[in-house]
């Protein structure tokens, strides 16, 4: 369970740091636009550039700092350590793709997360008789984005998104089309945030061939694989995770029509549907996100 912050104080790898902590801060920079990686070309004999597609760039913040134990020098180093193994974990350090999480709590808003790596920890020790350690800290966030710090997740059966029901006799095995009453179905979701959510799909067994499309842009992913009870498969879309994963970490392929780089659930209010072939009626679709930000906006904005 995350802990509750007030304003300007944050945590990084869940060492709490800033305001009520010994860990106090002179500035924080790089929370305004990331830098961008340009598609700029310079035209052949001619004045001017041709300007290309702009990408955002990870997000890197810079933490000016000092460890403050009045007189307890012990204590100082024991702060810094504590520091030190925010990037220590092996699960963390050696793992593609894994990160740790900076939260922040600044005034007028929630508790905005930004995920990356401790990447610099410089510490200044000729002070420390004094209980006193000038630290400056660089975390490198995977993408430019703030996150809710908690994260929205909704379940789906196939049962719920079938309209009218089934007629007798039923002979197993079924398969589970959405129904065309919009007012009747489930699969409504709705992102907070202002930037698109990358979800994270989980689809549990047992079924068939599943596929889940979002209505409102078409965009589709299917399987032609077969999971059993007790089984499920992971879509993860999101940019620095990007995997279909069955439970034992075995590689699932998609079809060749699924965009899995595209498939991301927009702010709002939209529907997801998803189908499959079910013998027993008990698959489900959990669907997992989390609000984002590329700016430190207001929420109600």
């Amino acid at each position: 369970m995350t802990a509750t912050l007030r304003d300007h104080r944050h945590e990084l790898g869940g060492v709490p740091i800033g305001v009520g902590t010994s860990v106090v801060i002179a500035t924080i920079e790089g929370l305004g636009r990331p830098e961008v990686r340009t598609g700029d070309v310079d035209p052949p004999h001619a004045d001017g550039v041709w300007l290309g597609a702009d990408y955002y760039a990870g997000r890197a913040v810079r933490i000016s700092a000092g460890i403050r134990t009045p007189g307890d020098q012990a204590a100082a180093l024991d702060v810094l350590a504590e520091l030190q193994h925010v990037h220590d974990d092996p699960l963390l350090r050696l793992t593609g793709g894994a990160t740790t999480d900076l939260r922040l709590k600044l005034p007028g808003r929630d508790v905005r997360v930004l995920k990356g790596r401790l990447r610099r920890l410089d510490a200044d020790l000729s002070s420390l008789v004094y209980g006193w350690i000038p630290i400056d800290l660089e975390f490198f966030a995977a993408d430019p984005y703030f996150y809710s710090d908690e994260q929205q997740q909704t379940t789906m059966s196939l049962n719920m998104i079938s309209d009218g029901g089934f007629t007798a006799p039923v002979v197993p095995p079924v398969t589970v089309n959405p129904g065309p009453d919009a007012n009747r179905r489930p699969g409504w979701i709705t992102v907070d945030g202002a930037e698109p959510a990358w979800p994270v799909l989980r689809i549990t067994g047992p079924c068939a061939n599943p596929s889940i499309t979002h209505v409102q842009s078409g965009r589709s992913l299917q399987l032609n694989t077969t999971i059993d009870a007790g089984d499920w498969i992971e879509i993860d879309t999101r940019p620095t995770w990007r995997s279909v994963l069955r439970r034992n970490g075995g590689h699932v392929n998609l079809t060749p029509g699924s965009r899995i780089d595209t498939f991301n659930l927009p702010p709002g209010r939209s529907e997801l549907r998803w189908q499959a072939t079910d013998p027993t009626n008990k698959a489900q679709l959990t669907v997992s996100w989390r609000a984002a930000w590329a700016t430190l906006t207001r929420e109600q904005q």
